[in-house]
């Protein structure tokens, strides 16, 4: 049986990593026990890539990124290794974090509106920003902060920068958080549902301008979102999570066309497909995602399984290479 770091060396080619992850676990102590948000995740990000996080709501992509970032809630413990340009992570002292954390690692996150602060004009967010990272003096700052309003695509960004928050729309409002991350061309930027609960068009906007600076500044992007589509849109590769783990890992176009996880295949056809040849009915995964607090035995997914068997209650799956490029934790060989 293999670990989580032979598994995905099985499953990929090496590559010149920004972000490698090994075996990284978060619990989080609360009076009903203990809640086991991520499991021994493991996973590297190439430098210039595009990858997609995918999975329900707890399925623990957010708390992943939010480990590595340092950004746990205080009841929150995290293990393993998190190597950012070979530098690791994990229980670095605030100082040495906060001069990697936003300068060459930035997250964008789900809501704009609870994320900016809402006393605060938009130039005095920006121009902080780099006058405490940078060192620039004000008017420099406010200079490169009108240039980065103007790359995400602010209309009259000279009017706009010393508006509040509340004074731009949902969709402008996104775009201002892009804007900010990208002060000080982090290499790479984690965006955490940045398209909730904007329109169609919004999104599209929002996920074209992300391509346009991952081509522009070659930085490396993490899409984390529950919609498949929003990452096909954006991502070279998907890892798809469940109850905390890392069930399967691949190409986008390998994963749509040829899902190997019936987890994965569950959330394909929960969403309709413009460029299916024929019409399809969506179905539904029946029951609800486990309790992190007790897990079952085996594979946490096999109650919801239709190609459960006996030997999923009794052996949890490790992610294992199937295939080059692909890993899936499954104790089925082919997903007929």
């Amino acid at each position: 049986m293999t670990n989580g770091r032979q598994a995905v060396a099985a499953g990929r080619q090496p590559v010149s990593a920004v972000l490698a992850v090994t075996d990284l676990t978060t619990r989080f102590a609360t009076p009903e026990g203990e809640v086991a948000a991520v499991s021994e995740v493991s996973f590297e990000i190439a430098e210039g890539a595009a990858v997609g996080v995918v999975g329900e709501s707890g399925s623990g992509k957010t708390q992943a990124f939010l480990s590595l970032m340092g950004l746990l809630a205080r009841n929150g413990v995290c293990t393993g290794s998190a190597r950012f340009r070979g530098q690791e992570l994990l229980n670095l002292p605030a100082s040495e974090l906060n001069r990697i954390r936003g300068v060459r690692l930035a997250m964008i996150f789900q809501d704009p509106m609870t994320s900016l602060n809402p006393y605060l004009r938009i130039s005095r967010q920006m121009t902080e920003v780099l006058i405490e990272h940078k060192g620039m003096g004000e008017r420099e700052a406010r200079r490169r902060s009108l240039e980065l309003l103007d790359l995400v695509g602010i209309p009259a960004a000279g009017r706009r920068i010393d508006l509040y928050p509340h004074e731009f729309s949902g969709g402008m409002r996104q775009r201002v958080m892009i804007a900010i991350a990208l002060l000080c061309e982090p290499e790479l930027l984690i965006a955490d549902e940045p398209t909730t609960a904007l329109d169609v068009t919004v999104q599209a906007q929002i996920l074209e301008l992300l391509q346009k600076l991952r081509r522009e500044l070659g930085m490396a992007i993490v899409l984390i979102s529950h919609d498949l589509g929003v990452v096909a849109g954006l991502a070279e590769r998907v890892l798809v999570m469940y109850a905390g783990r890392v069930v399967e890992e691949g190409p986008v176009e390998q994963i749509f066309e040829d899902p190997q996880h019936p987890y994965t295949r569950g959330l394909l056809h929960s969403m309709p497909r413009l460029d299916a040849a024929t019409a399809r009915e969506l179905s539904t995964i029946p029951g609800q995602p486990p309790n992190l607090q007790a897990l079952p035995a085996g594979c946490a997914f096999r109650d919801r399984c239709t190609f459960a068997f006996e030997r999923c209650a009794r052996e949890r799956p490790r992610l294992r290479g199937f295939a080059p490029g692909r890993a899936k934790a499954c104790h089925l060989e082919q997903l007929g």
